[in-house]
């Protein structure tokens, strides 16, 4: 998350993911991962790994209800997801 922040700049920005729906504000670091994973073309497997322990937790935690933004990834992929704008831009 540091390096995103230290070459960002964020705007909050409503998002969809699967069946979670995010509003501008809220889940901003999950936001922040799939628009920084967006912006390089990474994969699934490259983006959940972004997510660290948390996908850690969620792996150990197969029909738990936490980290709901990781578990719709980890089903829907990059089908899943829609910004309502753009949330990250290079610093400049």
């Amino acid at each position: 998350m540091a390096i995103i922040d230290a070459h960002y700049d964020f705007t909050p920005s409503a998002f969809t993911n699967g069946k979670q729906a995010n509003d501008a504000g809220e889940n901003s670091g999950s936001c922040k991962v799939f628009s920084f994973a967006q912006i390089h073309h990474l994969t699934q497997p490259q983006t959940l790994r972004l997510f660290s322990q948390f996908y850690a937790d969620v792996l150990a935690t197969p029909e738990g209800s936490d980290h709901q933004n990781i578990r719709q990834f980890m089903l829907n992929g990059w089908q899943g997801i829609e910004f309502s704008q753009v949330a990250l831009v290079l610093k400049a």
